[in-house]
């Protein structure tokens, strides 16, 4: 069956607001989500979804005011439609925060590629 995955891992975290690192942050994440592509399912980044909302409510950057009101109640609204969670390596708080919103939602969290199933 095919599922619809939230890939959760850094973005900005151990950056320092770089955004080069920020650059390779998402490469990772995009990685993650064409692997779980190949399963056959449907992967989506909360980035996404977020970065194009801040940038048309007027952000400037990353961080400000405007995106940080965006990137966490974007990606919580989106794991209400997910049905799983592929959590890569990598400290993240706000990836941590999503594997919270998603086991109080009762889904599966995948921690290894391994471990999501052939759609």
């Amino acid at each position: 069956m095919t599922q619809l995955i939230l890939i959760a891992g850094p973005y900005r975290s151990g950056t320092d607001g770089v955004q080069a690192r920020i650059d390779a942050n998402l490469k990772k994440l995009e990685e993650a989500a064409l692997a779980v592509y190949q399963l056959g399912h449907v992967p989506v980044i909360g980035e996404w979804l977020a970065l194009p909302l801040a940038h048309a409510a007027g952000s400037k950057a990353v961080g400000d005011e405007i995106s940080e009101a965006m990137l966490y109640p974007v990606a919580h609204r989106l794991i209400t439609k997910c049905d799983a969670i592929y959590r890569i390596a990598g400290e993240s708080r706000g990836a941590d925060m999503d594997i919270e919103v998603a086991r109080k939602l009762g889904l599966t969290v995948y921690t290894s590629l391994d471990a999501i199933p052939q759609a």
